[in-house]
């Protein structure tokens, strides 16, 4: 990924040397800039304004400390973090990240792309990101409850309905979010719907669990339907096993298609008579037990131990749904060898760069996570509306509006790429699309 034009080429020397330790942030950055080469030759007038030093500098970065007592009464420390990347077009929008790998080069990563992520969903959000090193894994709920209440009483100094409205991520889900929100409730005594992924009695939107998964599946179905191709009767292999993982496996059932493989951090499973579901969501949902308890159920299933094996599988399509770098050069050689011809991205950044460069090698369709998992925070954004409006909306009403934000987010892609001169790229027509909309709002605003 050779940057051709000098101003992008300094710019992004630049980056790498104020933001060294940073790998994940400083690949994103390279992504974006080798898709926006050809904007910033056409669009001199963002050059001038210097919108493209201000985009990759966070508006605000916020450490701060987190004691919590464990159940033996011992003080623990961690770390947490919230990044408030761009505010041109809304508040600042994105999740909260509990796992050890947290540290700032990870949440600068995912702010940086939730701006262009949240900038394509058509909606009013700018782009945030935060989260700790604190792992939920093997804590109690009493452990886990006194680690959130003690986050979000820092954490609630800098957040607020109209100012930066954070959501779960990898680690956050229904029981963190829960705790945080009673903690934000009692220290600014408000009932607003300044997190989302709330629980359904006290604020939360209907779909929102399904909603990154059924996006990805819906802007898979747009993306091989654009190139005379469908889920019907094709063969998935999806690599996860929490939310967008199960509900892309659902979803993409539902579309015809058969899905084979299933992973977890310690392994794998092949099913190749399709994953049984329910027994997953039993598994993952209820029993919060590993992906290889499934072949005590299904001993014709195999399970081998090691992730990155799901990749050599043979399928269709590929919908990595675990973490970012997942997939290498490897793998994706791999994949490509054995038949795959469609990589579409559930988690962030699932991708290395060399794996991206053999997909165009090998003509393979491929939809960046920035446009692909978007259906998430669409849905949070939806849920912020309904807070507002003091409403609560049918599974079916925010089901249907999800459907055609991940139908405009393809469009949007799709136009962007031709524009450009680069017809079926579709991650250059993501950053192109997700990019114009907050540069035009940044230059507007002036040089804050």
């Amino acid at each position: 990924m050779a940057l051709q034009n000098k101003y992008l080429a300094d710019l992004l020397e630049k980056v790498k040397q104020r933001n060294q330790g940073e790998p994940e942030f400083i690949q994103a950055v390279t992504e974006v800039f080798v898709s926006l080469e050809p904007v910033a030759e056409k669009r001199p007038d963002l050059v001038e304004a210097g919108v493209f030093e201000r985009i990759v500098e966070p508006e605000r970065q916020i450490i701060f400390r987190v004691p919590w007592v464990d159940d033996n009464g011992k003080t623990q420390v961690n770390r947490g973090f919230r990044v408030e990347f761009n505010s041109a077009i809304g508040p600042y929008k994105g999740g909260l990240r509990l796992h050890p790998s947290v540290y700032l080069g990870i949440i600068k990563f995912l702010g940086f792309e939730q701006i262009f992520k949240n900038s394509l969903t058509t909606l009013p959000m700018g782009g945030g990101k935060g989260g700790s090193d604190f792992n939920p894994k093997g804590k109690s709920d009493a452990e886990v409850m006194r680690f959130c209440q003690s986050f979000m009483t820092e954490l609630s100094k800098h957040i607020g309905p109209d100012t930066d409205v954070p959501a779960g991520d990898i680690g956050t889900g229904a029981r963190e979010i829960g705790y945080m929100f009673g903690q934000y409730k009692r220290l600014r005594n408000e009932f607003t719907g300044v997190l989302t992924g709330k629980g359904l009695t006290f604020g939360g939107s209907l779909a929102r669990t399904e909603a990154t998964g059924y996006g990805v599946c819906y802007f898979t179905d747009e993306l091989l339907k654009a190139n005379g191709k469908s889920f019907e009767g094709q063969t998935v292999v999806i690599s996860g096993s929490g939310n967008v993982a199960i509900y892309a496996t659902q979803k993409a059932t539902e579309l015809g298609a058969k899905v084979v493989a299933l992973s977890d951090s310690n392994g794998y499973i092949y099913d190749e008579n399709g994953i049984d579901l329910e027994l997953v969501k039993q598994l993952k949902e209820v029993e919060r037990k590993r992906i290889k308890e499934y072949v005590n159920v299904h001993p014709e299933a195999k399970y081998t131990e090691g992730c990155s094996g799901i990749w050599t599988i043979p399928c269709d399509i590929a919908l990595p749904c675990a973490t970012q770098n997942e997939i290498d050069e490897a793998s994706a050689k791999t994949l490509a060898e054995n038949g795959c011809y469609a990589v579409i991205e559930g988690a962030n950044m699932p991708s290395t760069p060399e794996a991206i460069e053999v997909y165009f090698a090998n003509n393979m369709l491929f939809g960046p996570a920035k446009a692909a998992n978007a259906g998430g925070v669409a849905v949070s954004g939806l849920e912020m509306s309904q807070n507002s409006e003091r409403l609560s909306w049918t599974f079916e009403d925010v089901d249907n509006r999800l459907h055609n934000i991940m139908k405009e987010i393809f469009k949007s892609c799709d136009e962007a790429a031709k524009e450009y001169g680069m017809e079926g790229n579709y991650m250059a027509g993501a950053n192109i699309a997700g990019f114009l909309k907050v540069a035009e709002a940044m230059k507007a605003q002036g040089c804050v």
